[in-house]
């Protein structure tokens, strides 16, 4: 019997995606959502405008340009990145576990590092001493056990735990594009690390990174791992987001110990309190993860809830399957007709409304939501898709939902 190709996206499809994930208010979720509901990128594209009307948007949407698009694959091409999108055969496994994977992600150097097993390892900037030696202790321990070491690129423990894995394996990950790298003095490491492991990014090319896209990286730091070290951490640091986020994608968090007189101890110290596991050597971490070093690399994590959603689903926007909203695969796009009847169906802008004023600052659960409005849930999803292209709602841990203040929407 002869074997199925891998499913691929076409050169036009890619375009297409970008073009759509580059557009305003388009992002993991909401591209998701429209790719379903409308019956593919291109169709999406032409909806648009329309959907964020009937969001509440008091200005056009701006959608992305052909011409934008055509200068960042460009661009991609001098700088040897390449791109792979959600659903590739070779789009890294645990990444597209999470609920806000990237549809398209931009990287540089060896495809298989983004195949391999990896644990995260993050911790401050300023770091000390002896937090910058169990960093490389650390990376270098777990690295050896067959793990990618990921991290942020920043500097302190992200630097170190890079540069010791570097034989190993590492992947870094980018708050920006990957012609506008952050911090400069990274850019010699990022091209020792394209030769043994990977950079990406689900910023366009040419990005200069903006303090909301580091916790927006930091997602993709955890995603990327079957578990997150954070070996210090002031309280209210971004590696406590990233520790945060693997919590959420239902990923194994460990912290390393530290004097109670040292600020930068006290993060990991209030995540040990939490339930965190104690990292005190890579023998901790190699143990603890044994089972997702498997042959099922995944097997752990899909038997405790966390992971298996389908490579299309929005999840918890469009759910397993919803009943009537049609479902693609690269090199397998939807008849637009279906998608433009499902969104036009009757009653959306009774759902909208009676949606918009159940909402408020406070966020609220998806399956609240739609059991307060009294709505069937695919209709909550639909109203819920086209406030957010119109730049009133915002999204936050936990699968919940909320207005944004006043003034911030699209305007």
């Amino acid at each position: 019997m002869a074997t199925k190709p891998p499913a691929r996206l076409s050169d036009d499809q890619l375009f297409d995606w970008l073009r759509l994930i580059r557009s305003e208010n388009v992002g993991p979720r909401t591209f998701r959502a429209l790719v379903n509901s409308c019956g593919g990128a291109r169709a999406a594209l032409e909806a648009l405008p329309d959907l964020a009307r009937r969001g509440g948007a008091r200005r056009t949407i701006r959608v992305a340009t052909a011409e934008e698009v055509e200068r960042e694959l460009s661009l991609a091409r001098t700088l040897g990145v390449r791109f792979v999108a959600l659903g590739e055969s070779d789009y890294p496994p645990a990444l597209r576990r999470i609920d806000s994977a990237p549809p398209v992600l931009a990287f540089r150097g060896r495809e298989e590092a983004l195949q391999q097993p990896a644990v995260a390892i993050v911790g401050s900037r300023n770091a000390s001493a002896a937090g910058l030696t169990f960093a490389e202790r650390l990376a270098r321990g777990v690295g050896q056990a067959g793990y990618v070491i990921v991290s942020g690129l920043a500097r302190g423990i992200d630097h170190r735990a890079h540069v010791a894995s570097l034989e190993t394996g590492t992947v870094g990950v980018l708050a920006g594009g990957h012609a506008r790298p952050y911090p400069d003095d990274a850019i010699p490491l990022i091209e020792r690390m394209v030769e043994h492991g990977a950079v990406v990014s689900e910023m366009p090319i040419g990005w200069e990174p903006r303090g909301r896209d580091f916790p927006r990286r930091n997602r993709i730091v955890s995603g990327l791992a079957v578990g997150t070290v954070v070996v210090e951490a002031a309280r209210g640091s971004g590696s406590l987001i990233t520790a945060r986020f693997a919590l959420e994608q239902n990923r194994q968090v460990f912290a390393t110990p530290g004097s109670p007189l040292d600020p930068r101890a006290e993060g990991t110290n209030d995540l040990l309190k939490q339930g965190a596991l104690m990292c005190t050597s890579a023998e901790d971490v190699v143990a603890a993860l044994a089972p997702a070093h498997s042959a099922d690399l995944f097997a752990a994590l899909d038997e405790a809830g966390g992971a298996g959603e389908p490579l299309w689903g929005e999840q918890p926007l469009l759910g397993v399957d919803p009943e009537g909203i049609p479902r693609v695969t690269p090199g397998d796009e939807l008849d637009e007709a279906a998608g433009a009847a499902y969104l036009a169906r009757d009653g959306a802008d009774a759902a909208r409304d009676s949606v918009v004023d159940l909402l408020g600052p406070a966020p609220i659960t998806l399956d609240d939501l739609a059991r307060a409005a009294n709505l069937p849930a695919r209709d909550v999803r639909i109203a819920l898709m086209e406030l957010e292209l119109a730049g009133r709602v915002e999204f936050s841990g936990g699968d919940r939902v909320a207005l944004r203040p006043s003034g911030d929407e699209t305007a």
